[in-house]
């Protein structure tokens, strides 16, 4: 059933997120400034192409640094993109057919708030 749903999700706009979080890990890794930030971007795009059966867990090593990087992605992209997956979410979800998209895009808003020192299983 997983496997229909990330088939379902990457055709009807998970590639666009995907492809978005790619350009936005390389732009990260051409800058100097950027390069902290970039294995987060990665591991979003990898997340946002294939959300279903997969799930994000804090990395029990380096929290200090994390959360200083963290603070300042939600200052500076976190709060907006947040806010993206929010208004999908809420608009999937006025649908039945949309409920289980609504709920990857709310696991992606928690996510997008705050990326580094983040890691993704599968479940």
């Amino acid at each position: 059933m997983t496997t229909i749903l990330n088939v379902l999700w990457l055709i009807f706009g998970g590639w666009i997120s995907a492809l978005l979080w790619l350009f936005a890990g390389a732009i990260l890794a051409v800058t100097v400034i950027g390069l902290p930030w970039t294995p987060a971007a990665f591991r979003l795009a990898s997340f946002s192409a294939w959300p279903f059966g997969r799930s994000v867990i804090d990395k029990p090593t380096g929290q200090d640094v994390s959360l200083i990087l963290n603070i300042i992605w939600l200052v500076f992209a976190g709060w907006w993109l947040a806010l993206h997956h929010v208004v999908l979410g809420i608009a999937l979800a006025v649908t039945l057919i949309g409920i289980p998209f609504a709920l990857q895009h709310f696991k992606l808003a928690v996510i997008s708030l705050m990326p580094v020192g983040k890691e993704v299983i599968e479940v």
